[in-house]
């Protein structure tokens, strides 16, 4: 049985690997409790990344007006 490595299921899960090796893959998890493991741990942990909405800090938006303004007040002088 192949060694897959994170990189390969990682792949796997985003649909990026060939054919014969999503089916090596799915049939490697199918024997292999471990490595079904690591994989609903990757699915998990990808899901949550999918999820995850970032926004600045409010100090930061400030931050930029503040320098918008300023940038602004001085090229109209």
């Amino acid at each position: 049985m192949p060694n897959f490595t994170t990189e390969d299921l990682i792949q796997f899960v985003y649909q990026e690997t060939s054919n014969e090796k999503a089916i090596a893959i799915r049939k490697a998890v199918e024997e292999n409790w471990e490595l079904k493991e690591k994989l609903d741990a990757l699915q998990d942990s990808l899901r949550g990344l999918d999820e995850i909405v970032e926004s600045p800090r409010p100090q930061s938006i400030e931050a930029i007006l503040n320098y918008a303004r300023n940038t602004a007040a001085v090229e109209q002088h």
